[in-house]
């Protein structure tokens, strides 16, 4: 039996409760799970991308997340191409709602004419559907109280940073 791997690509800026929910799911189907924080250019970073990685990681060992998870990072190249090196054949999305699949899905048939790469949209848990990264990044900015949408190592983190940090 072949090894079935699989990325779950986002910015991650920070990582929510949201995408550790994805993760643990999809960490269920596949062998191998590469979490990948990959450089958006139509999104303004809060975080920079150690600190992003370290987040994650911890995030994800704080959870005893099920299966091999790999976390790294993609800024070079098209993402298919990384799909590519480690093996992976399919991409992992999730979706919260209508406009996340009409953003998706042209990204999906690309990368499946391109690589011959698959996308497999999860839908989010109804309790994280109105979360984002970039509610996370307002609320914080003002001085919110943003623990009950991240995962306990961001929610240090951020308690720790001033408002205006972001």
């Amino acid at each position: 039996m072949s090894n079935r791997i699989a990325v779950v690509p986002g910015s991650f800026d920070p990582p929510t409760l949201g995408h550790l929910d994805i993760i643990r799911r999809a960490a269920g189907l596949y062998d191998e799970l590469h979490v990948l924080v990959v450089h958006n250019p139509d999104k303004e970073g809060m975080l920079p991308l150690a600190l992003r990685l370290r987040l994650l990681e911890q995030s994800i060992a704080d959870a005893e997340l099920p299966g091999k998870i790999v976390v790294g990072s993609w800024s070079v190249g098209l993402l298919v191409d990384y799909a590519e090196e480690v093996g992976a054949g399919v991409l992992v999305k999730g979706i919260r709602a209508q406009q996340d699949v009409s953003y998706e899905t042209p990204m999906a048939v690309v990368n499946n004419h391109l690589a011959g790469v698959e996308t497999v949209f999860l839908l989010a848990d109804p309790a994280n559907s109105v979360v984002s990264s970039s509610l996370v990044r307002q609320v914080a900015g003002l001085g919110g109280d943003v623990s009950p949408y991240v995962p306990g190592a961001v929610a240090r983190y951020l308690d720790q940073s001033t408002p205006s940090d972001f």
